[in-house]
């Protein structure tokens, strides 16, 4: 399994901590504390890349090309 790097941005609002991830939309938690806060973003990130995974997957002509692509940002 390959590790990739997100970037996290967690705001505290009235007692709760809110996250998101900047590289991918829909990826948004909450919780009481930074390190639930921090394990939910981890499953989101893992759900949503997941998902993603098998959407890209179905549905999709038999000519499917896939490489990697890097980026800086």
């Amino acid at each position: 399994m390959t590790k990739h790097e997100f970037t996290a941005v967690i705001e505290k609002h009235d007692g709760w901590y809110v996250g998101t991830v900047e590289e991918l939309s829909g990826v948004n938690t909450q919780g009481k504390t930074l390190t639930e806060v921090r394990r939910n973003l981890r499953e989101a990130l893992r759900l949503i890349i997941a998902a993603n995974r098998r959407l890209s997957r179905s549905g999709r002509s038999a000519e499917i090309i896939r490489e990697r692509i890097a980026v800086r940002a």
